[in-house]
């Protein structure tokens, strides 16, 4: 019996390692041509300076607001100082049932720059959610261009400007995205992991599918999209709490493509304690959750075939690769403490500690575009891997449990603000 259990964990370890290199592997290429996009960024991004002229559609930035009285004021200032004419934009923000200051916050400035209007969703209908939100904010504009900025954001001024550019000079995009970059990345051990995470994740995965592939998936902040396009789909679809991944399929379904450029730049707060990052991290996996049970069947229908794999890529994600992570850590562990032997016909052990290498190769590369390949930083991202990725395992096992075992109802929640400290888009550009 003992003898099969061991044989057992064997095959388990050797698959486990077999899928965390198919998906390091993939990301590896990812990356490399993630680093051409962003070379051939910087040429797309002269050019756009270089032009003297276009005309540019009107603008209305959306903005979701529930509860945002610690962040609302400095967002909006950000974005009066949008380099966009002054004329073609305007910013409304969707008090969405807050009990704090935020409305009064968004009208105080709105009595000073007449571009700032505040809706304040009617009362009983507060609360349901971003998408919801965001739904009725589409509704008080007749803007040719949609944008879309979380509370939290300090965008520079430059980056709607380069997003509707964009827009304009690629027909076949319906949407454009930008750069997101931490506000808060030194408060705590914790905000720099998520800088160097989601920094890694644009530079990889969003630039390395675009340059390949022609894919990128929206994010909650920071793109434009056009309002025809969205009134085409309905909107966003109030039963999801991913709502830009699940937009991003029927964007793509409907014809149009998403691009990503690094150049438009926004500055985001992110959780500063586990429990909140917990809690924002179950909420992106269940959504991603509904998003694949949604599409799932209507994949063999998809006119773009990578976007068909984009809904597996989706799936594995969390649970293949991270599945593979988590049981071959368990039985790393148990051999090298000699709790247990495997008999394995191979250096798996060897390969496992190369892939671990790999996956901090991956990410030092990444961390070079940005000027912050230092050896403290290279500490960080080993750190990092043994710590910060492991508490996705976590996330993993809690949203499993409770969609699939709970069937708990998914409900959209928003993230805890804290309070910034002297932070602006100036200061940091």
């Amino acid at each position: 019996m003992f003898d099969f259990i061991t044989t057992l964990l064997g095959a388990f370890f050797v698959l486990s390692v077999i899928f965390i290199w198919f998906m390091i592997a993939y990301q590896l290429i990812l990356t490399i041509a993630g680093f051409f996009h962003n070379w051939r960024s910087t040429k797309e991004k002269k050019a756009i300076d270089a032009m003297t002229h276009f005309e540019s559609p009107r603008v209305c930035v959306l903005i979701p607001a529930h509860n945002e009285e610690k962040v609302i004021r400095k967002t909006i200032e950000a974005m009066l100082k949008f380099d966009y004419p002054a004329d073609k934009f305007d910013i409304l923000v969707i008090n969405d049932g807050s009990s704090d200051r935020t409305g009064g916050i968004v009208e105080e400035l709105g009595k000073l720059d007449r571009r700032v209007r505040c809706y304040n969703v009617p009362k009983g209908e507060g609360g349901k959610g971003k998408s919801r939100a965001l739904n009725l904010g589409l509704k008080q504009t007749d803007a040719e261009v949609i944008a879309v900025y979380d509370a939290d954001n300090q965008p520079l001024p430059d980056a709607l400007e380069y997003l509707v550019a964009e827009l304009l000079l690629h027909p076949d995009l319906g949407a454009v995205l930008g750069n997101f970059r931490t506000i808060n990345k030194d408060r705590t051990w914790l905000t720099r992991f998520i800088s160097i995470e989601t920094m890694s994740f644009q530079a990889i995965l969003q630039a390395g599918r675009w340059a390949m592939f022609k894919v990128s998936t929206l994010p909650g902040t920071n793109f434009v999209i056009w309002k025809h396009l969205l009134d085409d789909l309905n909107g966003w679809d109030e039963g999801a709490i991913t709502e830009d991944s699940e937009l991003s399929i029927r964007v793509y379904m409907k014809g149009y493509k998403i691009k990503y450029i690094p150049f438009a730049v926004t500055l985001e707060q992110e959780p500063e304690t586990f429990s909140v990052w917990s809690k924002q991290r179950t909420r992106w996996v269940r959504g991603n959750n509904y998003v694949v049970t949604k599409f799932f069947k209507e994949i063999p229908q998809f006119q773009n075939k990578f976007l068909a794999f984009e809904v597996l890529y989706l799936l594995s994600l969390y649970y293949v690769f991270l599945f593979a992570i988590g049981v071959s850590d368990l039985i790393f562990i148990l051999s090298v403490t000699k709790i247990i032997a495997v008999p394995l016909p191979g250096p798996y052990t060897t390969v496992w500690i190369l892939a671990v290498i790999l996956f901090i190769f991956e990410i030092f590369l990444v961390l070079s575009y940005e000027g912050m390949d230092t050896p403290k930083n290279f500490l960080l991202v080993l750190l990092m891997y043994f710590t910060y990725c492991q508490f996705w395992i976590y996330v993993v096992g809690r949203a499993i449990y409770l969609d699939y075992i709970k069937r708990e109802k998914r409900t959209w929640s928003k993230t805890v603000r804290f309070d910034l400290e002297e932070s602006s888009a100036e200061s940091t550009k």
